[in-house]
């Protein structure tokens, strides 16, 4: 999710900006003026508090504020991203964003601040002044306008300075020039972001071997629940003692040890671009878990890929493998291939359901050499990078 302030005296050029932003990233525009006078004419009950406050002379306080912002998030999660527009104006409401991101499990990526001297700003609001009929755009009450604005905006700009994510924009340049510039900069925070895929298919799809190669060629870290826990037992740690006696016992490896070492993995693999996630999530609760650790990290699913194969293709395949030293102790029987495909159906298929009603699942053809598969599936990755750029 790509979060954004935008900050700029009056004058600066915002609303312009606020455009480009909104139609390129397909942001969901946020500016208090805006979903206070919505809340109001839709009658909520947060609504008719601002107004109750509004009409007796008074401003909307911080309190009614934030909670209508946390409704306008939640009620369109589904957004690219949010673009902040006259919040935060004080130092205050900053410490409140900040909070109310950590609630929401996001952040703000960050600030960015068209920087326009005084006097400029006023000579093109007096332009605008005689241009559109704005009454409110005289030399005395812009000049204020901008007093306000250095007093109670500019100690914000200071806060996020110190967290390092405030970066000036030079906004007497040409219009297309500032756009530029900010465009630099999102796509600077947007590499910075993470491109998670979760891979499905059948046993037998060839999801193993096609997840190793993408993660190859895209440099993304391949997290596969299997090899980790065998990695677990070789080591002798604590966690593999525990799983070599599920496995002797016949049990299956609960959720709480295959969450502890994927959250391990997130945590060790610094600096990569993002992970190929195979063998998991395999359960709607496992779906649920996966979803809560990348938000922990600050990241989320980019992409969902599912390759199919015809069952009598899968069942031959995984006839085929039991034949040779790749045969596996759960495939090496018609009776076992029939339940490992049938379990798949019953526990993963619900998944990839509710992945395609949230993210959209890329469905990919999976007959053909390897090579074949390949080129099909890079071909949407591709896609999908570019999608997230």
């Amino acid at each position: 999710m790509l979060n954004i302030a935008l900050f700029g005296p009056p004058g600066a050029g915002k609303g312009t900006q606020s455009e480009f932003l909104i139609q390129k990233y397909k942001l969901y525009y946020i500016s208090t003026g805006d979903i206070l006078r919505k809340e109001i004419a839709k009658g909520t009950e947060l609504g008719l508090q601002a107004k109750n406050i509004i009409e007796e002379g008074g401003l909307a306080p911080d309190e009614i504020i934030v909670q209508i912002i946390e409704k306008t998030i939640k009620e369109n999660s589904d957004a690219k991203g949010f673009l902040f527009d006259g919040f935060p104006r004080t130092y205050i409401q900053a410490y409140i964003l900040e909070g109310l991101m950590i609630k929401l499990n996001t952040t703000l990526n960050c600030l960015i601040s068209l920087e326009v001297d005084k006097e400029e700003s006023v000579k093109r609001l007096l332009i605008r002044g005689e241009t559109s009929g704005r009454t409110d755009d005289t030399e005395e009450v812009i000049r204020y306008r901008l007093v306000e604005y250095d007093n109670k905006t500019r100690p914000v700009l200071q806060f996020y300075k110190e967290r390092g994510i405030y970066i000036p924009v030079n906004g007497q340049q040409n219009i297309e020039k500032v756009s530029k510039d900010i465009d630099d900069i999102v796509q600077e925070e947007l590499h910075k972001s993470l491109f998670n895929i979760v891979l499905f298919g059948y046993p037998g799809s060839g999801r193993g071997s096609q997840g190793r190669a993408l993660a190859k060629k895209y440099g993304l870290e391949f997290v596969a629940t299997g090899p980790m826990l065998d990695q677990e037992i070789k080591k002798q740690s604590p966690i593999g003692k525990e799983i070599k006696s599920l496995y002797e016992s016949g049990q299956l490896v609960p959720d709480h040890l295959v969450v502890q070492l994927i959250e391990k993995k997130l945590e060790q693999s610094k600096g990569v671009k993002g992970f190929i996630f195979k063998g998991f999530p395999r359960t709607l609760v496992q779906s649920y878990i996966l979803d809560g650790l990348l938000k922990k990290h600050g990241s989320s699913i980019s992409m969902v890929v599912d390759i199919e194969v015809p069952t009598l293709e899968l069942i031959s395949r995984l006839d085929a493998r039991s034949k040779t030293d790749s045969c596996m102790p759960y495939d090496n029987s018609t009776v076992k291939i029939v339940k490992r495909l049938q379990e798949h159906e019953i526990k993963t298929v619900p998944v990839i359901t509710k992945y395609n009603q949230l993210h959209g699942v890329t469905k990919i053809d999976g007959e053909g050499d390897f090579e074949e598969v390949f080129e099909r599936v890079s071909k949407e990755v591709d896609q999908g990078i570019k999608r997230m750029r």
